[in-house]
């Protein structure tokens, strides 16, 4: 199936730490109520990926003379789209030294290291931090930084990675 990117932003200070770049991909069935993103959830939004916007991200963050954090991946729910994020997770640790990965999902740490898809589970071993959890309309809270409602975590993807369970980034 091919991956549909609803948006590519650069130079994006809001979702992670430092200044980076933010993709946004397609589809998602999680469909939870209050989401500032609802249109991603259809899985044919935007334009489909190529490898000429692969090119693109990769310049992008190897942009010289440009301090570039690395790459945010939102959504829709990236990690069902989990085949067609690899390649471009792959490249960025080939391609991009010193540039991070920051993943938001509706699905848990725990859900991801328990799926049957070993995609899911490779598409964030590449990840440096993961914010989880679906977003809870009823426990958003507009203060807290990189997410949107109370029950979303900052994970420490390596370090829960080496325990096998989640270890909460300080933010």
């Amino acid at each position: 199936m091919t991956m549909y990117i609803a948006d590519y932003k650069r130079f994006d200070v809001i979702n992670g730490k430092g200044l980076r770049h933010s993709l946004f991909t397609s589809g998602c069935t999680h469909h939870c109520k209050g989401c500032f993103n609802a249109a991603t959830w259809n899985f044919k939004y935007g334009t489909p990926y190529s490898s000429e916007l692969e090119e693109r991200i990769i310049a992008d963050l190897n942009m010289p003379d440009v301090n570039i954090a690395g790459l945010s991946i939102l959504g829709g729910e990236p990690f069902q789209n989990a085949d067609g994020l690899l390649g471009l997770a792959a490249r960025i640790r080939r391609d991009c030294r010193g540039k991070d990965i920051w993943i938001w999902s509706g699905y848990t740490f725990e859900e991801i290291m328990a799926d049957a898809d070993e995609s899911k589970r490779e598409l964030l071993s590449y990840c440096d931090v993961l914010i989880d959890g679906r977003f809870l309309l009823e426990q958003r809270n507009l203060k807290l930084k990189w997410r949107g409602s109370e029950n979303q975590r900052v994970i420490d993807v390596k370090q829960s990675l080496i325990t096998k369970q989640p270890v909460l980034m300080n933010c």
